[in-house]
């Protein structure tokens, strides 16, 4: 059977999606989703590992504590200011579209995330027990959990930065992309407040009121963009000003180069996040605009065109269950003890040349998960009364079991 023969099928399915994809649509915007949605799982699989305890438990470890030379990908895998661009800019149009009020729009976008949230902590919550009776150690399934929760704080960031979309536009309408510049300089100052000469006096909690401007920032210019506040004059001050401040925050006030938590480390850019994330955020976003029309010609290949739909339509599927496919692999694995870019310490190039090769293992596993998981992301067809109180009831359930899984996840059971 010869390859034209085998890829038929799939070249078909690409033009038939492209066929179906309607004319007004974004493709640059939903391509640029996609990738942002593609570096969290690569992020988390090259840049998390484990090692394992006397009794066979896995613990979370990273690279990053040995190699330090690896932190140049973080810049690159660190995307999340791309996802808060584009979702800003989606959720300027989708606001300005919306046939109702605004109260309604919000709570449409708040079930669509919510939903995939419930699923994969319930059915962790329902797991976690029966792996535990099958012999999958407490510090495995605590380890598991953790990974598992680590990047639905971003869910409940995106929630809040969404319902806060209307005064995002009205601030764009007047300001335009200097909407954003306030957000910046907040982070600015709790920095300074917090690694300055007045550090030893500053409380911790002081670093979350980073939360909500860190990451709104990139949303904020998102939402200019969708308003046609930002041109490529603004994107080329967004490329060039981020850059330079990333690198000064680098070279002359020496922020952690690591965009990622490193265990054992004293200061984090990440959580909350620190000035230097935004200075990316600002450089990405400038250069992202900057690309769009290249980027649309390109998507307008079905073949680059097709993986793009796909990728969007699975995000919260990625986003929820891609440590579960990794774990999947290493769970197994460590009941056979040290297993090379699995289970033993990420300590060396050895450990990251095993790893790129297990990914796209991972990468299978994630789409076998898919196929059963992806339901989450459906909403559910409206029906009569009686499937309403299911409904209803099995969202209460799902509700209890997510809260049982977090206070697991969090060491609080």
């Amino acid at each position: 059977m010869s390859a034209s023969t085998v890829l038929a099928p799939l070249r078909e399915a690409a033009e038939r999606i492209d066929r179906r994809t309607p004319a007004h649509r974004d493709r640059a915007v939903d391509g640029l989703r996609a990738l942002a949605l593609l570096a969290v799982p690569t992020g988390h699989w090259l840049l998390g590992g484990f090692t394992l305890d006397a009794d066979g438990g896995l613990h979370n470890a990273s690279p990053l504590s040995s190699l330090g030379a690896l932190a140049p990908a973080g810049w690159v895998l660190q995307m999340l200011g791309v996802f808060f661009l584009v979702g800003g800019y989606a959720s300027a149009l989708s606001y300005r579209r919306r046939p109702g009020s605004a109260g309604a729009w919000l709570k449409g976008r708040v079930v669509r995330l919510g939903r995939p949230v419930l699923g994969v902590t319930a059915v962790w919550a329902l797991a976690a027990p029966l792996l535990y009776m099958a012999g999958v150690p407490e510090a495995s399934l605590r380890t598991g959990a953790k990974l598992v929760v680590q990047p639905l704080w971003f869910v409940g960031v995106y929630v809040v930065v969404t319902a806060l979309t209307p005064y995002c536009v009205r601030a764009a309408r007047r300001f335009g992309g200097w909407a954003a510049a306030p957000l910046l300089a907040s982070v600015a100052v709790v920095d300074l407040l917090r690694y300055g000469p007045l550090a030893e006096s500053v409380p911790s909690w002081l670093s979350l009121l980073n939360i909500l401007p860190g990451w709104l920032f990139a949303y904020q210019l998102g939402v200019a963009w969708g308003e046609r506040r930002i041109g490529r004059r603004g994107a080329w001050l967004l490329l060039a000003g981020g850059a330079l401040l990333f690198a000064a925050l680098l070279v002359v006030f020496h922020y952690p180069a690591s965009m990622v938590g490193v265990p054992g480390a004293a200061r984090t850019n990440s959580h909350p996040p620190s000035l230097l994330v935004l200075a990316l955020a600002a450089a990405q976003s400038g250069a992202a605009i900057l690309l769009r029309d290249r980027l649309a010609r390109l998507l307008g290949r079905p073949a680059l065109w097709a993986p793009v739909v796909v990728i969007n339509l699975c995000a919260m599927t990625i986003l929820c269950w891609h440590q579960t496919a990794m774990l999947a692999a290493a769970v197994p694995a460590s009941f056979a003890g040290g297993v090379a870019g699995l289970t033993t310490a990420p300590d060396s190039l050895g450990w990251i040349a095993a790893r790129v090769a297990w990914m796209p293992v991972f990468a299978v596993l994630l789409v076998g998960i898919a196929r059963y998981t992806r339901r989450f992301e459906v909403p559910p067809a409206e029906g009569r009364s009686a499937g309403a109180v299911r409904r209803t009831v099995r969202r209460a359930v799902a509700g209890l079991l997510a809260v049982g899984f977090g206070a697991f996840a969090l060491g609080l059971a």
